[in-house]
């Protein structure tokens, strides 16, 4: 019983952490892999190891995409040794987090693009998360692509689907898998730009409406996430435009290619409109509240003013002289507060038509 009881509460302090599922019939971090050919799957839906993927391909004049998430050294270097890779893939794959870009070595291209995702929330506030990132490299060779992704976001199975369903397409070998990958992060960089508009129109409402909080970290909050927003979509330009100058692209790609870079210029203006707006929300809140800072300012200054009438008029009367105007006239009392009330009341009708109260 106390062995039951001493687990239990174990697992209320510290609770166990889940255990993610094996994955079946191909090493850790392998999500899926495939064999390409004519513009279809072979082998239907079933998952391949990639070393007989490799095989298969090179006999049959098809192509692998061989889809990781999240792999280990050891991982990446038994990928390497099936598809030789250079060492430089597998250390740069392993790693993650780099800056979108384009690099060739040899007869492998090498394509970083950063994932996002929108993330959810009732309100924002000082701590909100609003943009999540991560990150895809696409490793694009003669006869074979590996996808790898790092951090929650971007999963690519749905981009498997769709362009398993795309046969044309696919028929390009395995540069449309890059072109698939690039369509759908643009595509969602897109979505996340409409939702933050939505978050940008709120902020607007409560900066410029006429009862507002003084709190305004969020709208900094807000700022840090564009800036996190914006690393993910402005450096993709260019390594964009590198990959149609690229002649292992084939040209029935090109066009799609193309339009890809024509959406990423669209939320490129976006995100940096974002930023400029974000910006110039930003310093209308802070002259708001100098103006608001400035006019309480004024308030407390004018009822300073107020509150030293009769403080003077008590402290000259309360001075301890054996003679003074008044003091032994019996309205010298009520003389000094109506005296008190009439200056005040003067000071207040004064101020308050400046503007000050």
């Amino acid at each position: 019983m106390r062995g039951a009881l001493g687990r239990l509460l174990e697992n209320i302090v510290h609770p166990p952490k889940p255990v993610a599922p094996a994955r079946i019939g191909n090493p850790d971090a392998v999500v899926d892999c495939a064999v390409y050919a004519g513009g279809s799957r072979r082998f239907g839906s079933r998952q391949i190891p990639y070393a007989e993927a490799a095989r298969l391909a090179n006999r049959r004049g098809a192509f692998v995409w061989l889809g990781l998430h999240e792999p280990s050294l050891s991982t990446m270097n038994a990928v390497a040794q099936v598809f030789g890779l250079h060492e430089l893939h597998v250390r740069q794959a392993v790693s993650g987090g780099h800056r979108p870009g384009v690099e060739v070595f040899g007869e492998v291209t090498r394509l970083v693009l950063r994932t996002a995702r929108y993330v959810e929330h009732d309100r924002l506030t000082a701590d909100s998360e609003v943009v999540e990132t991560g990150d895809v490299t696409v490793l694009v060779g003669p006869s074979f692509v590996i996808t790898v992704r790092h951090g929650p976001v971007g999963p690519l199975r749905e981009v498997r689907q769709e362009l398993e369903s795309r046969a044309e397409v696919l028929r390009q070998g395995p540069w449309s898998v890059a072109y698939a990958v690039g369509n759908r992060m643009v595509d969602s960089y897109l979505d996340v730009a409409e939702h933050v508009e939505h978050d940008l129109e709120r902020i607007e409402e409560e900066t410029f409406a006429t009862e507002r909080s003084s709190e305004f970290t969020h709208i900094y909050q807000l700022k840090r996430e564009m800036v996190e927003f914006k690393r993910a979509v402005l450096p993709l330009a260019e390594p964009m435009s590198r990959l149609l100058e690229l002649s292992e692209v084939p040209e029935e790609l090109r066009p799609y290619l193309v339009d890809v870079r024509g959406k990423l210029a669209r939320a490129a203006d976006r995100v940096a409109g974002f930023d400029e707006l974000v910006t110039s929300i930003l310093q209308a809140r802070l002259t708001q509240v100098s103006v608001d800072q400035n006019h309480d300012m004024r308030k407390i200054a004018s009822w300073a003013a107020i509150a030293a009438v009769p403080t003077v008029i008590a402290g000259i009367f309360g001075m301890n002289f054996a003679i003074m105007p008044g003091l032994g006239s019996r309205f010298g009392f009520a003389g000094a507060i109506i005296a008190m009330i009439v200056i005040g009341g003067g000071v207040h009708r004064t101020l308050k038509k400046s503007g000050w109260l």
